[in-house]
């Protein structure tokens, strides 16, 4: 790879840094799209000891490159998504990953493809984490930024991704206590 393709292609994929998601940090601040990969990322490294049977090393390259089309088409909320938001994402990951040579377009194809078809235990397991992430960050969010949609999506969310793994089963039911709590007291952070 050229120092100029790898610059062209970090030049877009900059814009994560400042594309921000449908969720507030607990700050009060939009979460933006680079953060969430970041805990995303950081959330597979601390639990590798706790699934050992699962290749980790490639989890975190799933976890890092996921939402790499949305430096093109910004977050839409999953639960606004739609067929064609999901085509047009495809799109701007292709467009995107043509900016790289042949092997890193092809290792990046690659992470894209498993993390679409789904067939793998590493990318069920990056899917429920990503989705428990945001789960958790709606937890961590002052309960004023949450939609009406979005108290029912945070008791619900990823409890069926999560049932594959039993300690991701068992960080939903946690997860799902403290929303219930949240909600219950009508705690704002």
């Amino acid at each position: 790879m050229t120092q100029q393709e790898f610059l062209d292609f970090l030049h877009v994929a900059e814009r994560l840094k400042t594309v921000t998601r449908h969720c507030y940090t607990a700050g009060g601040t939009h979460e933006a799209v680079a953060g969430h990969c970041w805990r995303l990322s950081l959330m597979a490294l601390l639990l590798g000891p706790e699934l050992p049977e699962l290749d980790m090393d490639h989890v975190l390259r799933m976890c890092i490159v996921h939402d790499l089309g949305e430096a093109v088409t910004g977050d839409i909320p999953s639960f606004l998504k739609t067929v064609a938001d999901e085509r047009r994402e495809e799109g701007a990951v292709a467009a995107l990953l043509s900016l790289l040579p042949g092997p890193q377009r092809n290792m990046l194809c690659a992470l894209f493809a498993e993390w679409d078809a789904q067939e793998t235990p590493e990318a069920r397991f990056c899917r429920a984490l990503d989705k428990l992430e945001a789960v958790l960050q709606h937890n961590e969010s002052d309960l004023a930024t949450w939609t009406p949609v979005e108290y029912e999506l945070n008791r619900t969310y990823a409890t069926e991704n999560a049932a594959e793994f039993p300690y991701l089963a068992a960080l939903r039911a946690l997860l799902r206590r403290q929303t219930d709590e949240k909600i219950a007291g009508g705690v704002s952070s």
